[in-house]
């Protein structure tokens, strides 16, 4: 290696190998980003549990079927992994998604920050935390933009999804 003061140029230094659970997490990003619902589904352990302000508290295959449901309804859906880290205790990423809401018509561009936790080598805890009164102000306009803070409107929205991911089940396993 060169000394940094012999003027022959910079030390380069090898990377770190990452961590197995930031490569999944970056994994999972990416099967997103390409709209591979199954792959990004291997990416959780049987025992997942996923909460967000929308999808509150979905365990198993009904946190995977939320990412089915989204990625098949999608149609200019855009997936940005902004920063992913992971070591031993967990991991956590910063992403962008940029779609239009199809109930409105209105553009998105939500930005969510998630943590994660592990077992055997998947996710078994995913925690993504966003703004939803920011969400509902783009995806609502004006209705969200004055009631977003307000847990009735919160209600509401929770209640649509639920209803959307039961029908999105029913007929997936039906």
């Amino acid at each position: 290696m060169r000394s940094l003061d012999s003027g022959q140029g910079p030390i380069h230094r090898p990377e770190a190998p990452m961590h197995p659970h930031e490569s999944l997490i970056r994994e999972f990003y990416a099967a997103f980003a390409g709209r591979d619902a199954e792959a990004m589904a291997r990416c959780y352990h049987d025992d997942i549990f996923f909460t967000d302000p929308a999808f509150p508290r979905l365990r198993g295959e009904e946190a995977r079927d939320m990412w089915r449901m989204l990625v098949a309804r999608a149609t200019d859906l855009e997936i940005v992994l902004d920063e992913a880290s992971g070591d031993a205790e967990g991991g956590r990423a910063h992403w962008t998604a940029r779609y239009t809401f199809s109930k409105t018509g209105r553009p998105v561009v939500n930005r969510i920050a998630a943590k994660f936790a592990f077992r055997d080598g998947k996710i078994v805890r995913h925690y993504d935390h966003f703004s939803f009164w920011r969400w509902s102000s783009q995806a609502l306009g004006p209705t969200g933009r004055l009631l977003g803070w307000s847990a009735p409107l919160k209600w509401l929205v929770r209640k649509q999804a639920a209803e959307q991911l039961a029908r999105f089940s029913a007929k997936r396993a039906g």
